[in-house]
């Protein structure tokens, strides 16, 4: 997997390094036992500012490179992911339990590859210089990222940051989550293998408490990008306004699922929940608030405790397992206390509930819960739960269920399921939100990603994550030379 000497060091300057002081040593928790599984160890201030001072003083030369020559890294940096990818699957099922033939392996680690094939695809025909009139209008690195990552899906999150900003001439300083530190290791013994300059890429482990702010007010950062709660995201923009630096920001979502009258009920139904189920409903655009008919609620009802309790949940490395653990304590803990909340509430509880699922005595499982005859106005329907809960919400008319799906802070993502394309296309264009899914489609890794409202600023993925790292010069009277 990934070399255990590894996580008791940084990755600073083109070597592993000792954390400067000794560090602090931090057991790694299995997920899916409750039970110590390694020990990474953490950063000071000190090894912070190493890194990203290395990463200043790489950052000129590297961005001077041809983008030929930074395409063949992109090149080098996705066959050794390729030979790493069993590694990156397993790395991630250990540290935040995701199910490994049917989640880590297809998906999880997948993604992170995607990410630098993606990159690469879109940096062989993208305008870093074009002409308008008599102006030459030059795209250039910003200059040195700290990127700041989370758990739930963490090499697609790195992957997504890393690539973009490598293939547009940006030197970079990752700061992962503290409960992800296996694929992130990982990471950076696939970049220091396929060749990633010295200083180019760095890495050091720590709390985001004690590194977000750090990262977001040195002088010598020029960017940063965060994904993770609201909160991080606050403090974070909070601590860059002084030097007025650049903040990319994909925070939290309460993603409305709008199921037209007119739709499958079974498809759109099934759809739904195994979509918000999925990743143990730890993932940021899930549809965690199903929105359906008033009259067929009952149906939906029976559809979505059926699909739910078919669900194979427990170990993660069984192979027909569909959904493992919450990844961490913390996050168990909230997932419990807000189904104990929504029963509080009065929501009626079709299926699970705060117990753990048969067979899972230990580590951090909880049943796929779903609740129904839910008011809006409920925590349960208002707040980011991330965890397998989902809530039904019944509406009238389709004009209310669209007020219901924006009556929210959020506005990451949406879905709506009808019976056509363009019958779900025209309830998409009123949703405010950075994303729709119609009738079930994928992601799309050439896609902007990102929200609106206090779901983020900016949006990563394709084209526009390559815009995220640029600073656009204007160079009057160039073209004329």
């Amino acid at each position: 997997m990934v070399s255990a000497d590894h996580l008791l060091n940084f990755y600073i300057e083109g070597r592993w390094v000792e954390p400067e002081a000794g560090g602090t040593k931090h057991d790694i928790i299995n997920p899916a036992t409750g039970e110590v599984a390694g020990v990474v160890a953490y950063g000071t201030d000190a090894d912070v500012h190493r890194a990203v001072y290395a990463a200043a003083r790489a950052f000129p030369k590297y961005a001077a490179l041809p983008q030929g020559q930074r395409n063949e890294l992109l090149e080098a940096i996705c066959a050794e992911y390729e030979r790493r990818l069993s590694d990156m699957a397993e790395a991630i099922t250990a540290e935040m339990g995701a199910p490994l033939e049917t989640l880590s392996k297809p998906l999880q680690a997948q993604t992170g590859l995607w990410h630098f094939q993606t990159a690469l695809a879109i940096a062989g025909d993208f305008k870093f210089d074009r002409v308008q009139g008599t102006t030459r209008i030059v795209r250039e690195p910003v200059g040195v990222c700290a990127l700041i990552t989370p758990w739930n899906w963490p090499i697609n999150q790195i992957a997504c940051k890393v690539a973009p900003a490598l293939a547009v001439g940006c030197s970079v300083v990752l700061k992962p989550s503290q409960n992800a530190p296996y694929s992130a290791a990982l990471m950076a013994e696939i970049l220091h293998d396929a060749g990633v300059p010295a200083g180019v890429f760095n890495m050091v482990q720590g709390s985001g408490a004690a590194f977000g702010e750090l990262l977001a007010s040195h002088p010598q950062v020029d960017m940063v990008s965060l994904t993770g709660s609201n909160a991080a995201g606050a403090s974070v923009t909070k601590a860059a306004a002084d030097s007025i630096k650049r903040v990319s920001l994909e925070l939290g979502g309460k993603s409305a699922n709008i199921i037209l009258p007119t739709a499958d009920l079974e498809k759109a139904v099934a759809h739904g929940v195994t979509t918000m189920m999925h990743n143990s409903g730890q993932t940021c655009v899930a549809p965690s608030r199903m929105l359906v008919p008033q009259d067929r609620l009952e149906e939906v009802e029976a559809i979505a405790k059926r699909i739910c309790e078919s669900l194979v949940v427990g170990d993660p490395l069984a192979a027909d397992t569909f959904m493992g653990p919450i990844a961490n304590a913390r996050q168990y803990k909230r997932v419990v206390e807000m189904i104990e909340l929504g029963v509080a509430e009065g929501a009626y509880l079709v299926t699970g509930g705060a117990g753990k699922p048969a067979g899972c005595t230990r580590g951090y499982f909880v049943k796929p819960t779903v609740f129904s005859r839910v008011r809006k106005q409920m925590t349960i329907a208002r707040e980011e739960i991330f965890g397998p809960v989902l809530t039904i919400l019944p509406y009238a008319t389709v004009e209310e269920a669209i007020d219901i799906a924006n009556d929210s802070p959020f506005g990451l993502s949406g879905y709506v399921y009808g019976a056509t394309i363009e019958e779900a296309q025209a309830i998409a264009y009123r949703l405010r939100t950075g994303m729709v899914h119609l009738n079930g489609a994928n992601v799309d890794m050439a896609a902007p990603w990102g929200g609106y409202k206090q779901s983020g600023n900016g949006r990563e993925w394709g084209a526009w994550g390559f815009d995220e790292f640029l600073e656009t010069k204007a160079v009057l009277g160039a073209a004329t030379v």
